[in-house]
């Protein structure tokens, strides 16, 4: 355990999202995304039953436990919707948003969901590719759906996965 401490990687534990932690995904949230999501919008989500998130915590940090990303979801009617998904930069490519996931998908599963769904930016290569490797296919595509903060517009795919 010890050894965790002195390493020069981080290590992570996926957990619960609490209301505490809103402010600190509005803000990871507002990096990874032209619009930001107000820890307000975040802590009124997370008072809906049937919403669920869970963020990566670092558990090998000195001082606090840092946010390397965060994962939050709804499930109604046996299907269950990812409504955001972020990793920190600092912390990518670690295998953080697999394990995020990972961890949305028994979520809706355990609340008897039968199929999950999310958007993407048709754009976001990383993100498709990471969707696709964790079962999730394109249903769907919207044109012109996202607004950069150029100003452009970019098609979002539409992904499903049977989970049962």
């Amino acid at each position: 355990m010890f050894d965790e401490y002195l390493s020069w990687k981080p290590f992570f534990e996926i957990v619960p999202i609490e209301d505490a932690d809103c402010r600190e995904i509005s803000e990871l949230h507002g990096m990874r995304f032209p619009r930001q999501w107000s820890d307000g919008e975040f802590q009124n989500l997370l008072l809906q039953q049937n919403v669920f998130g869970f963020a990566a915590r670092q558990t090998n940090a000195f001082f606090s436990k840092p946010l390397g990303g965060f994962v939050l979801s709804r499930e109604a009617g046996g299907e269950a919707e990812i409504l955001t998904v972020a990793v920190s930069e600092k912390f990518g490519r670690q295998g953080l948003g697999w394990r995020l996931m990972q961890a949305a998908v028994r979520e809706a599963i355990s609340r008897g969901a039968d199929s999950m769904f999310l958007e993407v930016e048709a754009e976001n290569r990383a993100a498709v590719g990471l969707y696709g490797k964790l079962g999730f296919a394109k249903v769907a595509e919207r044109p012109a759906y996202y607004l950069g903060t150029d100003g452009r517009r970019t098609a979002a795919l539409v992904m499903s996965r049977v989970l049962r």
